[in-house]
């Protein structure tokens, strides 16, 4: 069921919501405008430059307490930055995944959005980088390591599954190209903050090409967005 893929692709970006419902408005308010300068200040400084008394210049607010009024310490913002982008990702991504029939249509989906949600979000995808790249647990390991993928990775592999069991795609190693997928995917977030003036859309159906190519029967046609909307 697609409610599977649904669930695997929001685990990830999941959150307690109950913390949330409740602060009040101008609580809530403030938090995200501190996400945000967080945002904008790793993307610009990188990470070990992105102290509270810079994030705190960035948000416009008189001192650092505003901060650590709604957040404990930096590991908690930087979490938190990782959890709204993700969050927001699989707002974006998964309605269209859903709006597709087929796996073929789902794969297509899914390709092209996440990569729509990293060339609209370059700054966000930057400093997300930097965080995964740097926060670690108290005994010296990555805070998100491969394991924080999985719901990304499976989710990924169920439209492979699907489309094999529906007869749409060849035999292949399902957890290989899901991999795969998903490192082609993750790789272009650098690649966009590097090339701001790519043609991104462009980019999303060539690699969409790419993976339909790979995954599916020889014997079945491949059809285009463009073909699709004539």
């Amino acid at each position: 069921m697609i409610a599977h893929l649904v669930y695997n692709l929001l685990v990830q970006a999941n959150t307690d919501n109950r913390g949330d419902d409740r602060r009040t408005f101008t609580e809530r308010a403030r938090r995200a405008q501190i996400v945000e300068a967080a945002i904008e200040t790793i993307a610009e400084l990188g990470y070990a430059k992105a102290s509270f008394a810079r994030i705190a210049e960035r948000a416009g607010l008189s001192s650092t307490g505003l901060i650590s009024y709604h957040f404990a310490n930096k590991d908690e913002l930087m979490e938190q930055i990782v959890v709204e982008v993700y969050t927001e990702g699989a707002r974006f991504v998964v309605p269209r995944i859903r709006a597709e029939s087929d796996a073929s249509g789902m794969l297509r989906a899914y390709i092209e959005s996440n990569l729509a949600f990293l060339a609209e979000n370059r700054e966000a995808m930057v400093a997300v980088t930097e965080v995964v790249s740097n926060l670690r647990k108290p005994d010296g390991t990555l805070r998100f390591d491969l394991a924080t993928d999985e719901p990304q990775v499976s989710g990924t592999e169920w439209i492979l599954e699907k489309g094999q069991e529906d007869g749409e795609f060849r035999p292949f190693d399902t957890r290989v190209m899901a991999l795969a997928i998903r490192a082609a995917i993750d790789r272009s977030a650098g690649h966009f903050a590097a090339h701001p003036d790519l043609d991104w859309k462009a980019y999303a159906r060539e690699m969409a090409s790419v993976f339909e190519h790979a995954t599916r029967k020889t014997d079945m046609p491949v059809t285009t967005r463009e073909e699709e909307g004539e």
